[in-house]
């Protein structure tokens, strides 16, 4: 599976992400492009360590079960649901929304493992540096393919 540490899968992410416009139809949910980036870098941010929502409690039961859904080859299925502090609603800028994701994309990927979060996935729990590169590329990927690119 790539990982968002690859150089080549850094590229593919940003030359689709390039082809993101603010009027891009969704092929599945709810978010509009502009959202959709701000959700993305919302995630990057646990990732990074920025960010640390707490677990939830669902995930407690079922987070170790089903954690090789975030790292396994398989995409990330349409419509799955994710935690309420991921979802943004309101209006977003798309100019702002596409630089703050890049360079939160760039920053976890020029931090490479090393520098990967040890806090615990608020769903899936104590995950490695190599899951997070793998989930953070799969996640990217899910929502760019929400919108055909």
């Amino acid at each position: 599976m790539k990982s968002l540490y690859e150089p080549n899968a850094l590229l593919e992410i940003t030359n689709r992400l390039n082809n993101l416009k603010p009027d891009s139809e969704r092929l599945w949910g709810t978010m509009n492009p502009a959202q959709m980036m701000a959700h993305c870098t919302s995630a990057l941010l646990v990732a990074t360590g920025q960010k640390h929502p707490p677990r939830m409690f669902i995930g407690r039961i079922l987070g170790r079960l089903l954690k090789g859904v975030f790292s396994s080859e398989e995409p990330f299925k349409k419509n799955t649901p994710t935690d309420k502090s991921f979802i943004f609603d309101d209006e977003r800028d798309f100019k702002t929304e596409m630089e703050n994701l890049i360079k939160s994309i760039k920053r976890f990927h020029e931090g490479g493992e090393a520098r990967c979060t040890t806090h615990p996935h608020s769903f899936f729990g104590k995950l490695s540096a190599k899951e997070w590169g793998t989930g953070m590329y799969k996640h990217l990927d899910h929502h760019l393919r929400q919108f055909g690119v």
